[in-house]
């Protein structure tokens, strides 16, 4: 009995050293590092794939305004309030990171002090993307204006403020496979979509539904499902529920226009501002990976 003590401490710290080291961050390999200098002119189409400016520009800019990331508007959730921070070149923002630690920021949800990263940072999309996608990207953001000021601090409640925990959150849901598996027919206008769809683009973070934790549930990619803001529904982007045409999809995201000559809404505004900035190309091919995914409703 006199041995029963020391036996419960030591399983506790046993515990509590492999709790220690499953939450601890994952820091991309030496060898999976992007290597630089990035080119920011290709740097340019993934920022607007990503919708940077979407999170991190003022609440409303137009034009110019939109590449002054000095922070945006503050994302309302159900674990609190999360506030897109300064990435402007700036020493308020990441003029003084280096290319790796902007990659294991992106790829890994790891922020340059080692702390884990929330995933209102969609990290889990940008996991598939190219070191060199990584490395054109932070050319990109470099050459765009400083910007003063740091953001409001986030406000998460208990238990979500326990930051270290999200190390098991991403045992859970931070992987770089596809989301996923397009038919072996699938046209390499397709996979490219792929690509720009759960890589960059991140759509899935808002098109399909999460779980109790909040991750995303991947047996109803893209079906849609309530907003992250509790300010109603997302829809689905599957062939089940989006009875568009490749072409009309493509259209829409050039345009704004539905084929039935309504206008583009809500948060999609922002989205569909981004996107009209890429090639022709880009939306044809998110547009066939639309139609190549399986139908969920």
């Amino acid at each position: 009995m006199r041995r029963l003590p020391a036996a419960l401490v030591g399983a506790a710290t046993l515990l509590a050293l492999a709790a220690w080291m499953l939450t601890a961050p994952q820091p991309l390999a030496a060898d999976a590092l992007a290597q630089g200098p990035g080119n920011a002119a290709a740097g340019a189409r993934i920022f607007h794939a990503g919708g940077c400016a979407s999170c991190h520009a003022a609440k409303g800019a137009k034009g110019d305004a939109r590449l002054r990331l000095g922070g945006g508007a503050a994302l309302e959730t159900p674990f609190g309030r999360f506030q897109p921070p300064n990435i402007s070149p700036g020493p308020d923002g990441i003029g003084g990171w280096t290319l790796a630690e902007f990659d294991n920021a992106m790829r890994r949800g790891i922020a340059p002090d080692g702390r884990h990263y929330y995933p209102a940072f969609p990290y889990t999309s940008y996991a598939r993307m190219t070191a060199g996608d990584i490395a054109d990207l932070f050319a990109y953001l470099q050459s765009l204006p400083a910007v003063a000021g740091t953001a409001p601090a986030s406000a998460i409640g208990f238990p979500w403020n326990i930051r270290r925990g999200i190390g098991l959150w991403k045992h859970l849901y931070l992987d770089a496979a596809p989301a996923v598996a397009l038919p072996a027919s699938a046209p390499a206008a397709a996979r490219a979509g792929q690509y720009l769809v759960e890589g960059p683009g991140h759509c899935g973070e808002c098109h399909t539904p999460r779980d109790g934790l909040g991750g995303p549930d991947r047996a109803r990619w893209l079906a849609g499902g309530p907003d992250a803001e509790a300010k109603g529904k997302v829809p689905g982007l599957t062939p089940a529920t989006l009875a568009w045409s490749a072409a009309e999809i493509a259209e829409y995201l050039k345009t704004g226009f539905t084929p039935d000559y309504d206008s583009v809404g809500g948060s999609m505004v922002e989205v569909q501002a981004n996107l009209a900035m890429l090639p022709d190309a880009d939306r044809a091919a998110i547009a066939a990976y639309l139609k190549a995914v399986p139908g969920r409703k």
